[in-house]
């Protein structure tokens, strides 16, 4: 029985990896008329609403004192960062290489661990993770001909959701985690109107972008439950390694949907973040075993 709830676990934790994909690729391709601003403005104010009555309907208060507490606003600020670095990673870099490096915050989320939270971490898991991080460089290739400086808005990015994350165990129980995704989405809105100050003014979408935000809008909610509900029916230890899968899935969209053309440094970067990444899982998983 255990067998079939960790194949359906991986099912979900790759249609969930699938969904977000296409989530980014909707992002880029909305950007070639929206400004960046107003994509983030559209899609935080359209996900607040979709969480937000989803707590309501479960239950859950939506506005509360809970708000005030220090790790919920960590984690807020921590998506403020996070979301708003990986969203112009998207636009202004390759989808493949954007979503390269996101794959390294589960290494950030174990540094921030050690460092901040006293998690013990043997020496095979640091070098895991300066691996991991020397993938990261070798994808962004700074002071060499292919070095994109927008690549660092990636970067941003996964300090940001590693914040957001390392807050997040630190948060009460009682606290939905419906009503934490509506302001993970919510604190989104002032910080791309703030951006299209200096960008520019918003657009009213035509039908093909109404239809793409409409789109957005679906795939993140449903790729969020799709997790969820991976990580409560498989093992988490099973399940946890197919989030790597969402790196296949960007890099087939970007060659097919975006013409980009995977490079050598690209991929080893790649191979070496995901290496790291599911040895430091595998490593995890033993320490665990051994208490």
């Amino acid at each position: 029985m255990k067998q079939s709830e960790n194949m359906i676990g991986i099912v979900l934790m790759l249609a969930a990896m699938a969904m977000f994909a296409l989530e980014d690729a909707f992002i880029k391709t909305l950007s070639n008329g929206m400004v960046t601003g107003q994509i983030l403005v559209t899609l935080g104010a359209g996900g607040f609403v979709i969480f937000a009555l989803i707590a309501r309907r479960q239950g859950a208060r939506v506005f509360s004192r809970d708000l005030l507490h220090g790790p919920v606003l960590l984690r807020n600020l921590g998506e403020i960062i996070g979301t708003s670095g990986y969203v112009l990673a998207v636009v202004l870099t390759p989808l493949s290489s954007a979503s390269a490096i996101l794959q390294a915050t589960p290494l950030a989320v174990a540094l921030g661990a050690a460092l901040f939270l006293g998690q013990a971490v043997g020496w095979r898991r640091w070098v895991a993770i300066i691996a991991g991080f020397i993938g990261v460089l070798i994808v962004i290739r700074p002071g060499l001909e292919g070095f994109r400086p927008a690549s660092l808005f990636a970067v941003q990015g996964v300090i940001g959701l590693s914040i957001r994350d390392l807050a997040t165990r630190a948060m009460p129980p009682r606290i939905s985690s419906m009503v934490l995704s509506a302001f993970g989405f919510g604190v989104i809105v002032p910080v791309g109107l703030v951006m299209m100050v200096f960008e520019g003014p918003a657009i009213l979408p035509d039908g093909w972008q109404s239809a793409y935000i409409a789109a957005a809008l679906v795939v993140g909610p449903v790729g969020y439950y799709m997790i969820v509900a991976a990580m409560r029916v498989g093992e988490v230890a099973v399940v946890t390694p197919y989030r790597y899968v969402r790196l296949v899935f960007a890099m087939i969209i970007g060659m097919l949907a975006f013409g980009e053309v995977l490079d050598f440094y690209t991929l080893l970067g790649s191979a070496i973040i995901i290496g790291s990444g599911l040895f430091t899982i595998y490593r995890e998983r033993r320490a665990r075993k051994a208490l």
